[in-house]
């Protein structure tokens, strides 16, 4: 088996330190693994997402992606390139006037020329059936439509890993059929984050628990 894409060693994090979040937890996600995550609320899920990409640091532990061990600030910037992280609120991800500078900004930040980004932008929108919303307030969105506008943002990235964060949370059931088609048919490898069913059950190949601070088991789908 070829060497994991991401690997948790031993992590432990606290916000307080008498109530540890993560206490010696490890986990692998392999290329091409559509990874769930279950666990109830407050059990670390979100915390672990952003340990991944480093906007915390643990306690203790290693965090080993694409086969380096990141620590510092520099570590992460290559992560950030090729991990991308849908937020689980779609308004902490959207922040420009329009979708198309939305989805733009991500290619125009890795370096892509002012067109290059455009074309990205664009053809992401369109493969996500978002055609004609080039020009459209984001904040005027539906929930569903910012979902899937914030899926599009980092997804004009063309990152290698997925991480999403309860991604169908508080959509109806139209919005959030659509989504789950979507992330169903994506190529990348996929770190999943959900307490809903049937979404797990159409996207993860793997389900693990968050509990106690650690991984508890692994469950392989048909």
């Amino acid at each position: 088996m070829n060497d994991p894409l991401i690997q948790l060693k031993n992590l432990s994090f606290a916000y307080d330190a008498e109530r540890p979040v993560l206490d010696g937890l490890s986990l692998d996600l392999q290329r091409g693994q559509r990874l769930g995550l279950i666990g109830g609320n407050g059990s670390g899920k979100t915390t672990l997402l952003h340990l991944i990409v480093g906007l915390i640091k643990p306690r203790s532990g290693r965090v080993v992606v694409f086969g380096q061990t990141r620590s510092g600030e520099r570590d992460f910037k290559e992560v950030r390139r090729r991990v991308g992280l849908v937020f689980q609120d779609a308004d902490d991800q959207l922040f420009c006037p329009t979708v198309l500078e939305d989805v733009a900004f991500g290619p125009r930040n890795l370096g892509c020329s002012i067109e290059e980004a455009r074309e990205s932008a664009v053809t992401t929108l369109r493969n996500l059936g978002l055609e004609g919303f080039e020009n459209r307030v984001t904040y005027r969105l539906s929930g569903g439509e910012k979902r899937l506008v914030a899926l599009a943002t980092v997804l004009a990235m063309k990152p290698d890993v997925l991480l999403l964060d309860e991604p169908g949370g508080n959509l109806d059931e139209t919005s959030r059929a659509r989504l789950t088609e979507i992330l169903a048919s994506l190529p990348q490898t996929i770190l999943l984050v959900t307490h809903e069913p049937e979404l797990l059950n159409r996207v993860a190949t793997d389900v693990v628990r968050l509990e106690n601070g650690a991984v508890k088991g692994t469950t392989s789908r048909p």
